[in-house]
């Protein structure tokens, strides 16, 4: 390994904060004239971004990359799990996708699960996926000063825990120390930090070098007395309070954050339709955070909530198809709940629907899968919205593009991003049919290996209008564009905001609180110790 100076940041639950705490230390170095990279051993996450480089990483690391002021790339990130179903997931290694695998071969049968099962002991693939994982951290070692580094999950979870390389398992492989981080706000944050210093190794244990203690609300005063406990009982420093920062709009690795509370004076209404394997849905958070869009996403769960009907979607100018890592899955659960019923009502009484990715996808005609890439082989019908036909491959689009939208006789300067596995085409001698996006690859990557491509066309507008569909993620990021769109979906004289500012702003927020309430000497000090 290199020089750099390494800390890694772990996990009570999931949702405690560590994404966003490298995020903010990474944001907070880097503006100390530090060249800091983020890095995160094994991601589980639908959402991913292209990098520089032409791969994809967790969109968790995309974002400690622009914290650090760094382009993506895929070292940040070397295994990226995608799920798509309850037992399997597509493997991403070093950007690159390998194949589906079932949870027991990459994880492998422990001695306890084969001994309970009559199998034999298998180490799985995660054992050969820790030379990728070494690999791209010894390179950001060797090319930066500092690394910060964020677990997975909790390091207390013992039935993952032989053959671990996410967490404290990758810990002990390159000897850094560790602070771990738990949320005050869901309740016994005393019980989560020393349950978890519990289940680990003596090594492991000498290893934690303090604590931090997220989104907390009222009078530190309160707490003081439990501080003063967790520290004499565990000998270890609590770091940092950190206070529940309300209106924190960063970049979500999972969770779908609802919209803020916005004024009555909203004037166009969007509803995104959240499918079980939705992806990608950080492409609405400029939609999410305009004061001007009353803005929702729209479940099974929220729909009994409201004692809706099957097929019965709220009111809206916009209904949005998002991106989906098992498209003909999610299709079936889409008409399930008859979402397609109440979509063709939606198109009658005049209203917009736009498709990214999958949703671009279930817009056409059928969706044939022959080699099983998504689940079992097979075809389905699509809504037949648009005239498209898709077959999904193996092989793996992935590229940055730039290029120009055209809308209502206007055009508009756009840039995002690719991301799919197959291949759609049009049906052929279509009269009115519009390809509304020209775009040009800044990089591409084909079956692992770099292509050179010229500008190509993009998505279907049908002949009415009314119904719109890209592989174009990233596409309301672009202020231009973003106006146009909201201007085919209804809202005369949109005001787009600006996402890559706000995102800047916050992380800067965001780093300005680590930088009061942690205590940055003992911070120093831990940098980069060793056990």
């Amino acid at each position: 390994m290199g020089a750099a100076r390494v800390l890694m940041v772990q996990g009570t639950t999931s949702d405690a904060g560590k994404s966003t705490l490298v995020a903010g230390l990474c944001r907070l170095f880097a503006r100390q004239g530090r060249r800091v990279a983020p890095f995160k051993p094994q991601n589980m996450a639908l959402n991913s971004a292209v990098t520089a480089d032409g791969g994809e990483i967790g969109r968790a690391q995309a974002l400690q990359a622009v914290a650090c002021g760094l382009p993506l790339h895929t070292d940040f990130n070397p295994i990226l799990l995608k799920p798509s179903s309850d037992t399997g997931a597509q493997v991403i290694v070093q950007g690159q996708a390998l194949d589906q695998m079932e949870a027991k071969t990459f994880f492998g049968l422990s001695k306890y699960q084969a001994d309970v099962s009559g199998d034999e002991c298998q180490p799985g693939y995660r054992v050969k996926a820790m030379s990728a994982v070494l690999d791209s951290f010894s390179r950001l070692t060797h090319g930066y000063e500092m690394v910060m580094v964020e677990g997975a999950g909790s390091p207390a979870e013992i039935n993952l825990r032989e053959g671990d390389i996410a967490n404290m398992g990758f810990a002990e492989a390159v000897d850094c120390p560790v602070i771990i981080i738990a949320d005050i706000d869901k309740g016994g944050v005393f019980a989560h930090l020393v349950g978890t210093l519990a289940l680990l190794s003596d090594s492991e244990q000498a290893r934690v070098k303090g604590f931090v203690i997220n989104r907390f609300r009222g009078d530190i005063a309160l707490l003081q007395s439990g501080l003063d406990w967790l520290e004499e009982y565990t000998n270890k420093p609590v770091l940092g309070v950190l206070p529940y920062l309300h209106d924190l709009h960063l970049d979500a690795e999972d969770a779908l954050t609802p919209a803020p509370d916005k004024s009555t004076q909203t004037r166009l209404k969007v509803l995104v339709l959240v499918f079980p394997r939705i992806s990608n849905h950080t492409d609405f958070d400029p939609l999410r955070l305009n004061p001007h869009i009353e803005f929702n996403y729209v479940s099974m769960q929220t729909q009994a909530e409201s004692q809706s009907e099957l097929g019965v979607l709220p009111p809206a100018d916009l209904i949005i198809l998002p991106g989906s890592k098992n498209v003909r899955g999610d299709l079936e659960f889409l008409r399930q709940q008859a979402w397609d019923i109440g979509i063709k009502k939606h198109l009658r009484y005049g209203g917009k629907v736009l498709g990214i990715c999958g949703g671009y996808q279930m817009l056409g005609q059928l969706i044939d899968d022959p080699s099983g890439v998504e689940g079992r082989p097979g075809v389905s019908a699509g809504l037949g919205l648009l005239p498209l036909f898709t077959e999904l491959q193996s092989k793996k689009v992935l590229r940055q593009v730039t290029g120009e939208l055209s809308l209502l006789g206007e055009q508009a300067e756009v840039k995002g991003y690719e991301i799919h596995c197959g291949e759609s085409r049009q049906q052929t001698q279509v009269k009115g049919l519009i390809q509304p996006l020209s775009l040009t690859p800044q990089n591409s990557v084909l079956d692992g290996a770099s292509t050179t491509e010229g500008a190509f066309h993009d998505g279907m507008l049908a002949e009415d209008g009314q119904v719109l569909g890209t592989y174009l993620h990233g596409l309301f990021d672009s202020a231009d564009a973003c106006a146009l769109l909201l201007k085919w979906a209804g809202m005369a004289d949109a005001k787009p905001i600006d996402i890559d500012a706000i995102r800047d702003q916050q992380l800067n927020r965001f780093a300005d609180q680590l930088e009061k309430d942690l205590d940055m000497d003992k911070l120093e000090q831990i940098l980069g110790a060793r056990t």
